[in-house]
């Protein structure tokens, strides 16, 4: 299917969670919303600027009326999401970049910034009804966990913290060990039992919920690059956006590396989601396009694969679990892995920056074990 090109860099979407809509926000400020075909061709729907600053992140209600949007100029506005109209704003909402934005319940938004500094919204109100300061570096993902009412931020401190939004105090209900690494990304797999978090260095941290936020049970490693977005396939499978461009399909527990699902040159992965009928996957990276990639039988033709050898690292279940680090994804990268300090962007007029990522060393970047395991490339061969 044809990628969709929008002009310019492209940050964040979000798609409808009722209609065939998918949005977009842009290095100039621009929102734009598109409708896709069942072919996966996009008509421009609306496209407004409500700011000159870059916006950075997109989140729609559950309702597919209100989509919320934050900037680099520390405002929020919420959109109609129908219309194009913007309704209302939250002037200097925080005091630095906003980062990430995510919705949570029909009353409640959180919004996370470049200092760390995360906030709960309520849009009937026009001041903020809690922050939380516990990190002290961009807020880099968000991740809800319904069951319990539980906000999870990543942050590029190196640690993760888990709010409990029924809780009105300002600290959190937990605040994870330093895993000495910058932690971009996270996604539940398993029922939300287990939480896959994607790193600077291009490792998947898994922690358990039943065996507490402190420090991860197990890590993969695997990717040459950092892991910027993740998004869940299955209960099981998960897809990792990288800095090097490609988008991989990962198998946990066992851990099975399965395919290239898309690929955006040599472009960093800036974010992706699905659909709400799992059949698109939508991406963005700085090539300025829209991708959006079919992946509505991609497990199907996994499951007729799975004769292959697995490398596996366990379920993360046992007793004094350990990282797993020499059974990893092996080198995962079908081309020439970039520098990640050249994959930073930039959201200003001129030099283009994006996050606050701290440099890593050489050392430091090289220090990460890389094995001769070949994954099973055929996976997706056909897409």
């Amino acid at each position: 299917m044809p990628d969709t090109s929008l002009g310019n860099q492209i940050f964040d979407l979000d798609f409808h969670p009722k209609e065939d809509y998918v949005y977009t926000g842009l290095l100039t400020g621009e929102i734009k919303a598109l409708k896709y075909d069942t072919d996966g061709s996009c008509q421009h729907m609306f496209n407004i600027r409500p700011t000159k600053r870059s916006c950075r992140g997109l989140a729609i209600d559950t309702f597919g009326k209100s989509l919320w949007a934050i900037s680099k100029d520390k405002t929020i506005h919420i959109i109609d999401a129908n219309s194009g109209k913007i309704v209302d704003e939250r002037l200097a909402a925080h005091e630095s970049p906003l980062n990430r934005v995510i919705h949570l319940l029909p009353n409640m938004v959180a919004t996370g910034d470049d200092d760390g500094v995360i906030k709960l919204w309520d849009p009937r109100q026009s001041d903020a009804i809690r922050e939380y300061t516990q990190h002290f570096d961009f807020i880099s993902d968000f991740l809800w966990l319904e069951d319990k009412r539980q906000l999870v931020a990543t942050s590029g401190d190196g640690t993760l913290s888990v709010m409990d939004v029924r809780i009105n105090k300002p600290e959190p209900l937990a605040h994870s060990e330093d895993q000495e690494d910058e932690l971009l990304s996270i996604v539940g797999i398993k029922g939300n039992t287990k939480i896959v978090v994607g790193t600077q260095l291009g490792i998947l941290s898994i922690f358990n919920r039943n065996k507490g936020w402190g420090d991860c049970v197990d890590r993969i490693p695997g990717h040459p690059s950092s892991i910027d977005t993740l998004c869940a396939l299955s209960g099981d499978v998960i897809l990792a956006g990288s800095s090097d461009g490609l988008i991989r399909a990962v198998q946990i527990f066992p851990t099975k590396f399965l395919g290239v699902l898309a690929d955006h040159g040599e472009f960093p992965i800036e974010r992706m989601k699905l659909d709400r009928n799992a059949k698109w996957l939508g991406s963005v990276s700085h090539d300025e396009v829209l991708k959006l990639t079919d992946v509505e039988d991609a497990l199907e033709e996994s499951d007729n694969e799975k004769t292959g050898d697995e490398a596996k690292t366990g379920d993360g279940d046992s007793d004094g679990e350990a990282e797993t680090e020499e059974a990893g994804l092996g080198d995962v990268s079908p081309k020439k892995q970039i520098n990640d300090d050249e994959s930073d962007v930039s959201d200003s007029d001129g030099d283009r920056k994006k996050k606050k990522r701290r440099k890593k060393s050489k050392e430091a970047m090289g220090s990460r074990k890389k094995t001769d395991t070949a994954g099973d490339k055929s996976f997706f061969a056909d897409l």
